[in-house]
């Protein structure tokens, strides 16, 4: 597949995820809520998450931005759900790796979130890209 084709691709999958977004709404009953903003773009997410014996049961997110950021959100919520905290985390640790521009372990799948890799010869949508994954560290380190 020519570097456009999959360029193209990339787009049309990020642009699913924000026009049809996966496990946009609220967790019912005891869930972990965190809320989070980017300033410089106007980005904000309300994260939750039930967690139950150290594996991510569920998750699901509100809030607007732009496309970027509530694509990712929606692309993570799908990547961790069933996963062992501890993989979410590593998951995290790639993804941003993958924001830098820098190498990372690609064994490890970051399901549709591998589409954003483009995102990092934009340092201005980085943040956009890594808020709904900052706002899942922070919200299981502080569990």
């Amino acid at each position: 597949m020519s570097f456009n084709n999959l360029e193209t691709l990339y787009r049309q999958v990020i642009m699913d995820h924000y026009k049809n977004p996966r496990n946009r709404g609220e967790l019912e009953g005891d869930a972990l809520t965190v809320d989070m903003n980017n300033p410089t773009c106007g980005d904000r997410i309300q994260l939750q998450l039930q967690v139950e014996d150290g594996i991510v049961q569920d998750a699901k997110f509100q809030g607007e931005g732009c496309s970027i950021s509530m694509s990712s959100a929606s692309m993570m919520t799908q990547a961790i759900k069933g996963k062992k905290v501890s993989d979410a985390l590593q998951m995290s640790k790639l993804f941003s790796e993958m924001m830098l521009g820098e190498e990372f372990d690609s064994d490890l799948d970051l399901g549709d979130a591998q589409a954003l890799s483009g995102v990092s010869q934009f340092p201005a949508r980085i943040k956009c890209a890594t808020l709904a994954w900052k706002a899942m560290e922070k919200g299981v380190n502080e569990k």
